[in-house]
């Protein structure tokens, strides 16, 4: 059977994104364009654009459409910015995020998912303003500095390294607290948060909540 991909990507977009209060016309348009079957594994290229996390190997998922969709409509990006992606994955938010933003770096602590993003963003041509490298955000350092950061996995705290790496009006982008019952947030440089809504997703590699004992 052959998959008609735009016209899944249209229904994504007015049956799944648009419903949750994805509003903004750049990221609407973006993700109506982007090939999101080029980012999935064969095996699961038929739900590319369901309303469901795809597993993308080392214990990492896509996140759902509309968790992307309400991420990117909340970091609201100018065509002039620098992002900085913590959390690779598949290459699929940094293409998004490189048609919003000027430049990207995207940090990926898994050197095959790394490769396998880098690869696809090539082969679609959509990640010329996009680095990927390969390093644990949790111990990364850098005097660089960005206006907006993305974590694309949870955390249990916010790092307080990532808000040092904002630029004086940027905003960070995270789902922080303890599954099932996350909440996704906006923290802006000054350190005010905006709670935008609840979801449940993977932790980022080594900022799980530490095991409690149960007496």
């Amino acid at each position: 059977m052959t998959i008609d991909y735009s016209r899944a990507r249209e229904l994504m977009v007015e049956q799944q994104i648009r419903p949750w209060d994805v509003l903004d016309m750049r990221v609407l348009d973006v993700l109506a364009r982007m090939p999101r079957e080029a980012f999935v594994a064969p095996a699961h290229r038929a739900l590319a654009y369901a309303d469901v996390e795809l597993p993308i190997g080392h214990g990492q998922k896509m996140m759902k459409p509309v968790v992307e969709g309400r991420m990117l409509q909340a970091l609201d990006l100018q065509p002039n910015e620098e992002v900085l992606e913590i959390g690779t994955g598949s290459g699929f938010i940094s293409a998004c995020l490189g048609q919003l933003a000027r430049e990207v770096l995207s940090l990926e602590i898994q050197p095959e998912l790394a490769a396998s993003a880098r690869a696809q963003l090539d082969a679609t041509a959509l990640g010329t303003n996009v680095r990927i490298q390969t390093a644990d955000a949790l111990t990364w350092t850098t005097e660089r500095r960005f206006d907006a950061i993305c974590v694309t996995a949870a955390v249990d705290t916010v790092p307080s390294q990532f808000l040092q790496w904002l630029r004086p009006n940027g905003r960070l982008f995270v789902v922080r607290g303890r599954s099932p019952v996350m909440e996704a947030v906006l923290v802006r440089a000054d350190g005010t948060t905006e709670s935008l809504f609840e979801t449940d997703i993977a932790y980022l590699q080594g900022a799980a909540p530490t095991p409690q004992f149960q007496f």
